[in-house]
């Protein structure tokens, strides 16, 4: 895996399954086509109308789109928020051919922002409409914050070493050839030599934005 690879990996990982989620509820296959079945079905969803309002404000999702947002996550989560073990049981359907506990707890926590031990309407559309229609700085600002596991501003070599684990681990037998024991740490390394400027042992919000930045544009 190249550099590139490393720093983007968990972004990619995050939209690829949300595709499938979407997929899941049926919000993809419904398209945001406007039929009269579907114009039916979104004048029965009344999630509070000043907070889709708000919602539309602050995401780069339509009202309608909201709408229809929401009628998936009613179907799939009646009681209006996820917990961990749901999310855990949904991302364990996706690698079966792996343990994706440990990263599945690892994203849980990036989507819950106010950290109440569960995720909201409001947290999967913020999360969502960064992933799927965010620049690609929102993208990688959110990439730093599922890597900076204590949230203290900074990503440690021991933060990075346990994503990677859990991304591996996740993978489980899709990973070819067959991984050496040592290779996430050997990731980590190559990490930190080309993002941690001033050779701290922490890669700040800037340093990771910028390194990032330079790959991209070569």
């Amino acid at each position: 895996m190249n550099l590139e690879g490393l720093e983007m990996i968990a972004v990619l990982i995050v939209i690829v399954l949300f595709v499938k989620v979407l997929e899941q509820f049926g919000l993809i296959e419904a398209g945001l086509e406007d039929t009269v079945e579907d114009e039916m079905e979104m004048a029965t969803v009344r999630h509070r109308p000043e907070a889709l309002e708000l919602l539309e404000a602050q995401s780069k999702f339509t009202k309608k789109e909201l709408q229809i947002l929401y009628r998936g996550f009613k179907n799939e989560c009646p009681s209006g928020v996820v917990n961990e073990e749901t999310f855990k049981e949904i991302y364990s359907q996706f690698f079966p051919q792996g343990d994706s506990t440990t990263y599945a707890h690892f994203l849980f926590n990036a989507f819950d922002t106010d950290h109440n031990g569960s995720v909201s309407f409001e947290d999967f559309v913020m999360g969502l409409s960064i992933l799927l229609r965010g620049t690609v700085q929102e993208k990688l600002n959110w990439a730093f914050n599922l890597y900076d596991i204590n949230k203290d501003g900074y990503i440690t070599k021991e933060e990075m070493l346990d994503i990677m684990k859990a991304i591996y681990d996740m993978m489980g037998k899709c990973t070819y050839p067959v991984l050496k024991e040592d290779t996430p740490r050997q990731h980590v390394e190559t990490f930190f030599q080309k993002m941690d400027k001033n050779k701290d042992g922490v890669v700040t919000i800037d340093e990771f934005i910028e390194s990032c930045q330079k790959v991209s544009n070569q």
